[in-house]
């Protein structure tokens, strides 16, 4: 049986901005952390506000998927933003933001997502799937994410067959497909 080949280049360790949690140092990471860094210095966040790496879990036709939600950020209690890092398309990642923010907490659906990849970002609506912003300076920052919330609302959780196509999407988007 042939051994997979890592498809991340490998520098080590570093410490999460948020956490101080040891993580594995690849390119990604990196550009994680950065985002993190992003989020409180540039735009006014407070490291209590985030969340990283909440997890949804899908198994589907055999095929088990963990989704990391790079970022969850909080406003007044409530999950309200994810932020989703992955390298490439934006396009690509929007349907699996929606479908992660509309299942992501028990209680309710979060109205806004942003996808990126380090160097541009899409502000979603995840209700409609509209995009709302493009560019990094789209990510709302502490002060201009209320404003922004006045005009949403926050769903009640999906539920049944709803819900199930949420969680089938997630997993179709997010499995991970290596080359050996």
């Amino acid at each position: 049986m042939p051994i997979p080949k890592p498809h991340h280049l490998i520098y080590g360790t570093l410490k999460d901005y948020l956490t101080g949690d040891e993580l594995t140092d690849t390119d990604d990471e990196r550009i994680r952390q950065e985002l993190c860094r992003m989020m409180v210095e540039e735009k006014g966040y407070s490291p209590d506000q985030l969340q990283t790496r909440l997890t949804i879990e899908t198994l589907f036709s055999r095929c088990f998927v963990t989704s990391t939600i790079e970022l969850t950020v909080f406003h007044q209690g409530l999950a309200s933003m994810i932020l989703r890092y992955g390298p490439g398309s934006l396009v690509s990642r929007e349907r699996s933001a929606i479908a992660a923010a509309r299942v992501l907490v028990p209680d309710h659906q979060i109205p806004l997502a942003i996808v990126t990849n380090g160097r541009d970002a899409e502000l979603l609506d995840t209700k409609t799937g509209k995009i709302l912003g493009y560019g990094l300076h789209s990510i709302p920052d502490s002060e201009t994410l209320p404003h922004l919330l006045e005009n949403v609302c926050y769903l009640k959780p999906l539920e049944g067959k709803r819900r199930e196509r949420e969680l089938r999407i997630l997993n179709a988007f997010d499995v991970e497909r290596c080359c050996y």
